[in-house]
């Protein structure tokens, strides 16, 4: 796992994301990429290295170059946050561009994050609508209250609703592919599977899993497996070139 430090223009901030490389890793391959919100989480909370290391290992995943991405205000960044996307697309990505050879075509980019950073996942690719072909959405905050006006979140979430609102007024394809996985204990259920029609009907191909768990890593975890070998399919089935 390699550490990347640099100073956002977009962010203002000072940035630490880690970089994971397939054990067989070679100058002369080109891979495709996952960014992954809250990454540290991910990897300290989820085992996604370990993860990642044995389905790439099995084949059943294709050999992807990761970067695990960190944020510095989650609540204020994460939420459909201009500064945000700008940073992902114009500063980390090309960042690691430069420095790792990466397949350049939108069905090897993808983005991924649990609860506040699937939003940030999403709204990062609705804001770049042709740069990402996959996501990977799990338990997302999608609160909205086109159907009601009342929501737990509190005003952290007022710019989630704000942006799910008008993204669910006029739905438009941000992506070819979303994965969605969410726990049927999480007050959240209901939210995520209200948004599966309306991301099928912009023209996304959607697969949706819920499982008996509630809004924990452990249930990120557990869904890792089938969410990374579906986007990234083994060798077999992703064309490189």
């Amino acid at each position: 796992m390699h550490t990347i430090e640099f100073y956002s223009k977009a962010l203002r901030r000072n940035t630490t994301s880690r970089v994971y490389l397939p054990a067989r890793y070679r100058k002369t391959s080109t891979y495709p990429l996952l960014v992954v919100h809250d990454g540290d989480d991910y990897i300290n909370h989820s085992a996604m290295r370990t993860v990642l290391d044995n389905l790439i290992h099995r084949l059943d995943m294709a050999e992807t170059v990761v970067v695990f991405s960190n944020p510095g205000d989650r609540i204020r960044e994460y939420p459909n946050y201009a500064a945000h996307a700008r940073h992902i697309t114009t500063e980390l990505i090309p960042y690691v561009a430069e420095r790792v050879p990466l397949v350049d075509r939108a069905d090897a980019r993808a983005l991924m994050g649990a609860s506040f950073g699937a939003v940030a996942s999403f709204s990062v690719a609705f804001r770049n609508p042709e740069m990402f072909g996959s996501l990977i959405l799990q338990s997302g905050s999608f609160v909205f209250t086109d159907i009601g006006n009342y929501h737990k979140g509190g005003p952290a979430f007022d710019p989630v609703v704000k942006f799910m609102n008008r993204y669910r007024d006029k739905p438009t394809k941000v992506t070819d592919n979303i994965y969605m996985s969410c726990g049927v204990y999480e007050e959240l259920i209901v939210p995520n599977r209200s948004m599966v029609p309306v991301f099928e009907g912009a023209g996304m191909t959607v697969r949706y899993v819920e499982a008996r768990d509630g809004h924990s890593w452990e249930n990120w975890r557990d869904r890792l497996q089938d969410a990374l070998s579906w986007i990234y399919p083994g060798p077999q089935r992703f064309v490189y070139e």
